[in-house]
Formats: structure tokens, sequence, C-alpha cells
């Protein structure tokens, strides 16, 4: 790997091509670079943007922009824009991810390396990365939508368009950090979601298809729920128990929360249990006690509808404000574990836990107070 010009900075790339250096826009064009046609409004949108001058006088923070080049709607010569954007405001380094686990080494050494910043570009699975290498640390995280759903860009009051969340973080230059929760499950940080059971083998599914998750989104994710729920959840389910509070409750899944929403279908919110926050010091979430045929219409309406609480479900069993929750196998069958939408692996024993302000985050602090940005 390629030592970045900053000093003490990780691999510098740019692109696509492993190695390839990043480069702002200028360069790019005269190296004959062209844009992709179907980027062109928001390429030149972001070449308006650094032209922009910083305000004089204070020192720029130093970022470190982490790439997923194969995250949904990543393209090379955007990151490059987006680079020389971002440069207008901080002292920026760039790098692409290579495989999987390599942000959350990236960011980790920039925390070690003394970065301010670091800007996890690229989808849900690219910022959970980049959350588990600066949990505990002092540097803060941001992050620019990349992916499918984008779920923490919404949280954090960040526009799912590249260019208006551009412009917001130039806008959050001189802004102090402000803290976050953070959850965990055994060895891995969460930012917002994860789950044991039905909707981790969903996941599993969809991650195993990452062209059709690309092309049809939310709708592969509600085909792919339904194909496992008949696959897997018709007869002898594998089931889990929920120890809260003193209690078990015996079910076919468990969601919790770091934060609300749970999730995004398109643009609208997947809400689940209402009382965790951001900032709150505690996890919620819900049982699913069981699924068949005749419960999963009338959830899934729940999920969706605006005014209807999915918790007030027969089958459903809510829990609020914990700091520390186990599931484990009902029948020593191992349990699918998905983490802000990424498959983690079949687990016998699940221990979810939060870390208030674990994490620190550029933000807007009143958006990123709220149940959740459209």
């Amino acid at each position: 790997m390629a030592a970045g010009e900053g000093a003490g900075a990780p691999a510098v790339a740019g692109g696509e091509a492993a190695g390839a250096p990043a480069v702002s826009a200028g360069e790019a064009a005269a190296a004959g670079a062209e844009p992709d046609p179907g980027s062109a409004g928001a390429e030149a949108a972001l070449e308006r943007l650094a032209d922009s001058a910083p305000e004089p006088g204070r020192r720029a923070p130093r970022m470190l922009v982490i790439a997923n080049p194969y995250a949904t709607t990543m393209r090379p010569r955007l990151v490059q824009v987006v680079v020389a954007a971002l440069q207008t405001h901080y002292e920026v380094d760039a790098v692409d991810t290579r495989r999987p686990g390599h942000a959350t080494e990236l960011s980790r050494e920039a925390a070690r390396d003394g970065y301010d910043v670091v800007l996890a570009f690229g989808g849900d699975g690219t910022v959970n990365e980049v959350a588990n290498g600066l949990a505990g640390t002092s540097t803060a995280l941001t992050c620019l939508p990349g992916g499918a759903t984008n779920v923490y860009c919404r949280m954090l009051g960040l526009s799912t368009d590249v260019v208006d969340a551009t412009a917001h973080i130039l806008d959050l230059a001189a802004t102090p950090p402000m803290q976050v929760d953070l959850a965990r499950v055994n060895d891995r940080w969460f930012t917002f979601s994860a789950g044991a059971g039905l909707d981790a083998a969903v996941v599993a599914r969809v991650d195993a298809n990452p062209r059709l998750k690309a092309r049809f989104g939310p709708w592969f994710y509600a085909q792919s729920a339904t194909a496992t729920f008949l696959a897997n959840y018709i007869v002898n389910p594998p089931r889990v128990v929920a120890e809260v509070g003193g209690s078990e409750i015996t079910g076919v899944s468990v969601f919790v929360q770091n934060a609300q929403p749970y999730t995004y279908f398109s643009r609208r919110p997947v809400r689940l249990a209402e009382g965790t926050r951001i900032d709150s010091g505690d996890i919620s979430g819900v049982v699913l006690t069981r699924a068949n045929a005749l419960d999963m219409p009338t959830i899934t309406f729940r999920l969706l509808a605006r005014r209807v609480r999915v918790e007030r479900h027969r089958r459903v069993a809510a829990f609020d404000g914990l700091r520390e929750l186990r599931v484990r196998s009902f029948d020593e069958r191992p349990v699918p574990v998905q983490v802000d939408g990424d498959y983690i692996g079949a687990h016998e024993d699940a221990l979810f836990s939060v870390r208030p302000g674990g994490l620190f985050v550029l933000a807007d602090e009143g958006l990123a107070r709220r149940p959740g940005a459209a």
C-alpha cells in the first residue's frame, strides 16, 4: 500500500483501482478523465463547492476519507470531486477499502495518527466498520451517502443527496463534534440497529446477492424476506430466548435499536420500539414471538404504517431502557446475527450492550437528536 502525503497518513487511493492515488477534480480533468454522464449534474455541483473559500485564519481539521468503491452508488470520478470540495475546508487524505474489515483498520490507524475526522463514504456497512475503528477515541465520524439505504447519514441529519451532504459537512468544519451512543453485540459495535433471527437471515440472503441488492434496493429486501420466511420459518423455525429485565421471552427474532428508526424502506422510516434515541444511553427493541402466514401481513402493515405501532401487535413483545440484553438459541441451533444491515454470522449466544457517548460524530446537534431525518 502506498503511503499518504499527510504526516502519518494511512495508504492513499482514489477510485476503484487498488493503489491509485486520490487526485483533485482539476488533476482528473488535466489527465483527460471524463465524468460519468449519469452523474454530470452532481459532479458539476461538487466542483462548484470546491471553488468555495475556507474561513481565513483557522486551522483546517485533518480528515481521512474512507471510500468503499463497491458500494451501491459509488464511482471513482464522484470520489475525486467530493475530495476536491472537502479540501477547501479540511486537510484531506483519501483511501479506498480493499477487503472486509479494512475500513476498521484504516480508521483505527487514523485515530492513532491524530486525524480530527474520518468520513465514511459508502453504505451503512462502511459506516459500521469505521465506527468500530473509532469507538472510544476522540476522532469524529461523519459520512456521505454511497449505499442503498444510508440510515446513519439520515440519523446524523445529512441528506441522501451527496451534493447537499457534502455542503453540510463543509458548513460543519468549525463545529465541535458531539458524542452519541454506540451499541455492541458480542465483539462487534453497531451504530443504529442489530438483530438475531429472521431479519438477520434476510440480510444474509440479501448480502449474498449484491447485484440484485444494488439494482432493486428495498424491493429485493422484501422479496428476500418473503423467500426466507417461506423457506425457514413456516415449519419448525429456529427460535431464540431473550433475557429481558429478569424475564425470558421466546420468539423467532429479536430486533435491537441504538437509535431511531430501526431502518428505512425507501424513504419511509421503519419504527419498532419507540424509546431509544441516538444519545439516550440505552437500547430498545422488540421480540417477534411467532411468525406464521397469518401474523406476517399484519406485522408488515404496522412496520410501514405511519400511525400504527408494531410494538402493540399481539405477536410482538417490546422492551425499552435497557443497558444489556442477552439472546441465546432455544434449541442449540446457531442463530443468524446482523449489525447495521450487515450479516456477521450465526451464534448460539449474543450479548447486546450499549456504551453511552462511545462515539464522536460530526453532525448538526439538533438534527442528530431527532427521531430520524428523512
